[in-house]
């Protein structure tokens, strides 16, 4: 891969986590606080990170940008014959934990890997996409997030939205409690089948649509009014995030492996969090409401007909 290509992800990537956190600062009073870190092994990064605001309980929208000189497992879980390469990966990585109970938590992610091999074998991918996950849910929210992701993949190719979103569906499940995360988006990983020019054109699609997708739903919900009942039901489904992040997350487990920054890469965890046992909730219930309506993979577009 070329320079001057690693330099123009780069470049994307830096402005588009700027531009995130300036169109997050519209609702969140406080400043998103700015933290630059190096790695030992090489490369850095930039966290920008707000805890106790107006809007997001905790909140961090990450650029990152590390070397290496051998392939974590996480990596070569898939590719096998690449383990030894040394690599370079970049990427901006966001979780938004809000306060309110009504405006949903969101994660998105756009990253470019290259390694190269010791007997000359070398690759690059792009992965990326987003995912919406709601504590109390609308429907009309569900179907702008997933109209909106459909959008920004339209222009290339019809068949990428209904592949991508099967792929979100089958990544973000949480397999030992047989639950969806949330009520999906996007995902995809190891695309490079476009060519550089278009699959990098694509991830920058996905990326530019995050603001649209979530912010008519922050304005929508964020004057809501919630009680302790509904603060203690989310605390109870950010249970879920945490168990998914630490368990199945590759992006945790190639953070870790790679002696990326904890506290960077840990940025997504929520702030408060409750587990009980055998919880269930009240049958006709709001929160019971979220499992049976929204937990559930769906054609969500569909809902639109």
């Amino acid at each position: 891969m070329e320079k001057t290509q690693l330099d123009a992800v780069r470049t994307y990537l830096e402005n588009l986590q700027t531009s995130i956190v300036d169109g997050l600062g519209q609702f969140e009073s406080k400043p998103f606080l700015v933290d630059e870190w190096t790695r030992t092994e090489g490369g850095g990064g930039r966290s920008r990170v707000v805890e106790e605001g107006s809007l997001f309980e905790r909140g961090g929208v990450n650029f990152s940008h590390v070397t290496g000189s051998n392939l974590p497992p996480s990596a070569t879980a898939n590719r096998p014959d690449m383990a030894g390469a040394a690599f370079e990966a970049m990427g901006v990585s966001l979780v938004l934990h809000p306060r309110n109970p009504y405006v949903p938590t969101v994660h998105m992610n756009v990253r470019l890997f290259a390694a190269s091999h010791p007997s000359g074998r070398s690759m690059w991918w792009f992965g990326g996409g987003m995912d919406l996950t709601p504590y109390y849910g609308h429907a009309e929210d569900a179907v702008h997030f997933h109209q909106t992701c459909k959008n920004a993949l339209t222009p290339f190719g019809d068949a990428l939205h209904p592949r991508f979103k099967a792929w979100c569906d089958d990544y973000f499940y949480l397999k030992h409690r047989q639950e969806p995360r949330g009520v999906g988006g996007i995902f995809y990983d190891d695309f490079s089948e476009l060519g550089f020019d278009q699959s990098f054109a694509m991830t920058q699609s996905v990326g530019d649509a995050f603001l649209k997708a979530y912010l008519p739903i922050v304005e929508k919900r964020l004057d809501t009014p919630y009680g302790e009942r509904e603060r203690d039901f989310q605390a109870y489904r950010r249970g879920r995030y945490v168990e998914f992040n630490l368990v199945f997350d590759r992006g945790t487990l190639f953070g870790l492996q790679s002696g990326g920054r904890t506290e960077s890469i840990l940025m997504s965890m929520p702030p408060n969090v409750k587990w009980r046992y055998n919880w269930q909730p009240e049958p006709g219930s709001a929160e019971h409401r979220l499992y049976s309506d929204f937990l559930v993979h769906k054609d969500w577009l569909a809902q639109q007909a």
